[in-house]
């Protein structure tokens, strides 16, 4: 029996309803959401995209991507680290984004904040976020069951803290660690469960 919280599409594929009906969003699940990015720039990305979506629906931020994307330079952290006073106003002016003073202000700290984790020992902002990795993932048999912070996420929040990272919340790092593979959230019954490589099903 398939869980309440999927369902089952006319290709024969579960999916969570959030997922189920929206093309874009059943895309995004279908091929990217929990699938592994393991170089800094994608997830400085999804870091900056997470901290936008905070108080939204992610559907808002999918659907803005592309011109989040133009409008901070393909998310090159060494280009938005740079950014001035200049290029607040020009995104803040910019209504194809979430125009947000703190959370602009944000990721170019959190830009600057990227480009000094280089010289840090444990790696750049990619290997330090994935160092985060927990001994084993969730296992969620329905929807009620998928967490929404872990114990390695409260403590990544504080260690991008104290790199001088704003806007990462516990919740919005788990999102993160979802996101880009660190966990599989997928509920079991799912056609995406186990299917990013990390673990098993």
């Amino acid at each position: 029996m398939t869980d309440p919280g999927l369902v089952v599409g006319a290709d024969g594929l579960a999916r969570p309803a959030w997922a189920a009906t929206d093309p874009l969003l059943r895309e995004y699940y279908d091929t990217e959401w929990g699938m592994p990015v393991r170089d800094e720039r994608g997830v400085f990305e999804r870091l900056t995209l997470e901290a936008f979506q905070s108080g939204l629906s992610w559907a808002t931020i999918l659907r803005k991507r592309t011109a989040f994307r133009a409008a901070f330079d393909g998310f090159d952290p060494e280009v938005v680290a740079a950014y001035g006073d200049d290029d607040v106003a020009r995104l803040l002016a910019d209504a194809g984004i979430v125009r947000n003073r703190a959370k602009v202000h944000a990721s170019v700290t959190n830009a600057r904040a990227t480009l000094a984790l280089r010289e840090d020992p444990d790696g750049d902002l990619a290997a330090f976020v994935w160092r985060h990795r927990p001994a084993d993932t969730p296992r969620p048999r329905s929807m009620a069951e998928v967490p929404t912070t872990s114990p390695e996420s409260v403590e990544l929040s504080r260690a991008l803290k104290r790199k001088g990272f704003v806007f990462v919340g516990p919740t919005t790092m788990y999102a993160l660690m979802e996101a880009i593979g660190i966990v599989d959230t997928h509920v079991l019954g799912s056609h995406r469960r186990g299917s990013s490589g990390v673990w098993p099903d």
